[in-house]
């Protein structure tokens, strides 16, 4: 990572060895824990593969999401 602030719970991110998505919850020693946006299970993310994500891909990332539910909700 290479933003001046470290990251800490709550912070989007984009986690380029696994090319995911998701919000940091916490750390587990020398990883960090990352939640897929919309919830699911998390894993372990070594913190120099994780950048913090921009507004815009946020909100893109939320919005492929939700377009990912509502696909899935009406078959």
């Amino acid at each position: 990572m290479t933003d001046e602030e470290p990251l800490g719970p709550g912070d989007p991110v984009h986690d380029t060895a696994r090319d995911r998505v998701g919000r940091v919850m916490g750390d587990e020693g020398p990883y960090l824990r990352v939640r897929p946006l919309t919830g699911g299970p998390e894993w372990d993310a070594d913190p120099r593969h994780l950048r913090r994500l921009t507004r815009d891909e946020l909100l893109s990332a939320q919005l492929a999401e939700t377009n990912t539910r509502s696909r899935s909700h009406t078959k």
